[in-house]
């Protein structure tokens, strides 16, 4: 199967109902919208079902308000066997003061599951530009570092067992 193309971008207008008495957006607002674009963005490049297995690095640079511009720019970083990094970028717009900023940024895990609801294989990423390498290696490198928490976290449970907690 071919892969569909690698990078989605979306805009969302916030609204009041998605903010709290400061005016200021709902962290989970936001998440849920990042979800989203992570769905649409490994979805089509992989052509199958996915689902978020893990969410890394959601930092929160600034707030977003009511009214403002919201663009959420997702690539697919990386492609395991049946996995993907998706990696989003959140650019926030005041349409009045004509000013952008970086507010929001995240690392999606996705997994590609096919007819049976079954993990599947993803097309293998193409990295055809600098942007797409550059991006490429450093997944690799937090797909190593999330096995090594991973490893850590185990660690801690099995001593949390082993001590009767």
């Amino acid at each position: 199967m071919m892969p569909g193309n690698p990078e989605l971008t979306m805009t969302v207008l916030m609204t009041p109902e998605m903010a709290n008495f400061a005016g200021n957006v709902h962290g989970g607002t936001l998440l849920k919208y990042m979800d989203q674009v992570a769905y649409a963005c490994a979805s089509r490049y992989a052509g199958t079902y996915v689902v978020t297995v893990s969410v890394d690095q959601v930092i929160f640079r600034e707030p977003v308000k009511v009214g403002e511009l919201v663009t959420f720019l997702a690539s697919v970083n990386y492609t395991g066997r049946t996995s993907m990094e998706v990696g989003i970028k959140v650019v926030t717009e005041n349409v009045y003061g004509r000013s952008m900023r970086h507010t929001n940024s995240s690392f999606f895990t996705m997994v590609a599951l096919g007819d049976d609801q079954k993990p599947t294989t993803v097309p293998p990423l193409k990295l055809d530009t600098h942007a797409r390498k550059r991006r490429y290696h450093q997944a690799k490198l937090r797909r190593q570092l999330r096995a090594e928490l991973k490893k850590t976290y185990q660690d801690i449970h099995e001593t949390d067992v082993a001590d009767g907690e």
